[in-house]
């Protein structure tokens, strides 16, 4: 028998007392600040400073200072049929690009996950124009656009359905051939992060439906679709962000034309800054389009809570 005595026994605590809580670790600031550092200086430091300009009258080429004005460029914004124009142009492009985009990746998604012949070849073809720089692609596409000897034309030409068309100069068909091109060009990350959903589904799932005689559309609407709802949902969300916030591809492309029918914010908004040299009301235009996409940020992540809350 062991025998307990007050020594031997475990100290307790006082009433009331609470155990010493230990303080911020501040050697741990010591190894956030490299990463910290480079999105102060790169990315919050110039998004305030455009804030503060987007209150001001700042312009190219002005010798006096440039003065405080408050709200006014917002003022003249609301105004500007112009500006709201290729606002509506580019969620035109933004909803053009991104719904097609989710659609087409989701079916390569599907027969790319298949235990088809040569997958990893068919899997590495899909991801090369992801892999190519927006200016590349689009002098690419320029030259299939050609009017005179572009391939597009002069297969429709052999085809017999007609002479072809400058289809980048069109007032009807330039808005519709810069979709096609950001929906090639952006299908293979959607693609990617597709398959990847799809690969964490568990295979035992299909083998289990497939037993109880689910046909291929209900294996994908009751097993496949449940377990890939969150990546879908969230490269939606961003395709959607990334395709507003577009500029180099369309830049390339139309350079905004003809007669602003590609014009997107972006573009309007260098042209205001870079070509006619309106810092401040260009700096309000890139304010509004923060706000926009603040609100879409805010609209993917209550929609990913509430995902979240329901499974």
């Amino acid at each position: 028998m062991t025998l307990v005595t007050e020594a031997s026994r475990p100290a307790r605590r006082a009433p009331g007392r609470s155990r010493p809580r230990r303080g911020p670790d501040h050697g741990a600031w010591f190894l956030v600040l490299p990463a910290l550092i480079p999105i102060l200086l790169l990315s919050v430091g110039p998004l305030l400073y455009g804030i503060l300009l987007a209150f001001t009258d700042a312009q190219s080429g002005r010798t006096e200072p440039t003065q405080w004005i408050g709200t006014l460029n917002f003022q003249d914004l609301l105004h500007d049929t112009l500006f709201w124009e290729s606002f509506r142009i580019g969620l035109v492009w933004a909803v053009g690009v991104t719904v097609p985009q989710f659609l087409l990746a989701l079916g390569l998604a599907l027969l790319l996950n298949q235990g088809l012949r040569l997958r990893w070849l068919a899997r590495a073809l899909a991801i090369i124009p992801w892999a190519m720089p927006e200016v590349v692609v689009g002098i690419m596409w320029r030259l299939v656009y050609n009017p005179d000897a572009g391939i597009l034309n002069e297969t429709l030409r052999d085809l017999g359905l007609g002479d072809g068309r400058d289809w980048l100069s069109g007032l009807a068909t330039a808005l519709p051939a810069v979709i096609v091109v950001g929906v090639w060009a952006g299908m293979p990350q959607t693609t990617v992060a597709l398959l990847a959903g799809l690969q964490n589904t568990p295979r035992e799932l299909h083998e289990a439906a497939a037993v109880d005689g689910a046909g291929a559309w209900r294996r994908f609407r009751t097993v496949t679709w449940p377990a890939l709802r969150p990546v879908a949902f969230a490269i939606t969300a961003l395709n959607l962000i990334w395709n507003f916030n577009s500029f180099a591809l369309v830049y390339v492309l139309t350079n905004g034309g003809p007669g602003g029918r590609t014009r997107l914010p972006m573009l309007f908004a260098y042209e205001e800054a870079f070509r006619y040299g309106q810092f401040g009301y260009a700096a309000a235009m890139g304010c509004v389009m923060v706000a926009v996409i603040s609100v879409l940020l805010a609209v993917f992540l209550v929609g990913r809570l509430r995902g979240g809350d329901e499974a």
